[in-house]
């Protein structure tokens, strides 16, 4: 797996639209893709590549995590669109995102072709990631395969409009319940799908987008169910949407303080006073209790928070 990188907020940015990419420099997103795939007409992407490499190599992204979206690996232009982006600006590429993965072959090809572009280049081998898109029932029934199919991946994306239409599903409104599903939630076995397989291969796990761009709160709805789930991160469509991403996906600042207090109390017990048995105030802890406190100061850490309580011995 690669680094550990922040995705609370992951902003879709139209690759062929030089106004939509200068506006994404302002915003205070966790990461970005270009998008070249569905974005993109036909007839311009070619032209949306030149537009990547001038864009990733102008930099001004302050340390977002920067990302390209190239066409599905079915397409006549999947293949250019990997070459021109990675010999062009290979150097400030974070990770590329392959849509439409139906099984590990898919993410094997990508993994190989990167290969051979940065040893041809003098790059890095192996520093650039992949972001995995999960958008169909072949998908899902593979994803356990896709999630281990190479060193590179680093998240597993769901795709919530391809993935719909190809259940057949009754409904137009990505993100919402299906008309006349009036118990539960008609998505959950799909997103609990991807975020096991996601974790059990050390990777992250990125919600897709909800389309109702202006209803923020249904999107901060839509949101809090997968950030429940565990989920790290959700696209965004609209600087209205990043705001309330980046809050969902953080803990709040009472938890993160608490998270972090737990840590140090058991590390003091088990390494100063050497017992096992672990007290902070009224709690009890145990290494269950460190795994979850590491879970949420590691959102935390990443999400920026500053820690306003510290520890002291005894209390």
């Amino acid at each position: 797996m690669g680094t550990l990188r922040s995705r609370r907020s992951v902003l879709a940015v139209p690759a062929s639209n030089p106004r939509f990419v200068e506006k994404a420099r302002s915003l205070d997103t966790d990461a970005f893709f270009l998008d070249l795939e569905d974005a993109v007409a036909p007839l311009e992407k070619e032209t949306a590549r030149d537009t990547v490499v001038h864009a990733l190599n102008e930099g001004g992204w302050d340390g977002r995590v920067r990302t390209v979206r190239v066409n599905d690996v079915t397409t006549a232009w999947a293949y250019r669109d990997v070459i021109t982006v990675v010999e062009g600006a290979g150097a400030e590429l974070d990770a590329l995102v392959l849509p439409k993965v139906t099984g590990p072959r898919d993410v094997q090809w990508l993994d190989t072709l990167l290969t051979q572009i940065e040893r041809a280049v003098g790059l890095e081998v192996g520093r650039i990631g992949i972001e995995a898109q999960i958008e169909d029932a072949r998908g899902l029934v593979e994803v356990d395969a896709i999630a281990a199919a190479s060193p590179r991946l680093e998240a597993l994306v769901y795709g919530p409009a391809d993935f719909m239409a190809s259940l057949n599903m009754k409904s137009l409104v990505v993100g919402e319940q299906p008309p006349g599903y009036d118990v539960g939630d008609a998505y959950h076995y799909v997103l609990m799908r991807i975020l096991m397989a996601a974790r059990a291969n050390g990777l992250q796990a990125i919600d897709g987008p909800y389309l109702q761009i202006r209803d923020v709160e249904a999107f901060r709805r839509s949101a809090a169910r997968s950030a429940a789930l565990g989920f790290d991160g959700k696209w965004v469509l609209h600087p209205l949407q990043v705001e309330a991403a980046n809050e969902v996906f953080a803990p709040d600042q009472e938890d993160y303080d608490h998270a972090e207090l737990i840590l140090d109390a058991y590390e003091h017990a088990t390494t100063v006073d050497r017992r096992g048995a672990v007290m902070l105030g009224e709690e009890m802890l145990d290494e269950a209790s460190r795994k979850m406190a590491l879970v949420i100061a590691g959102k935390g850490r990443a999400a920026g928070l500053v820690r306003t309580r510290r520890f002291e011995p005894g209390t």
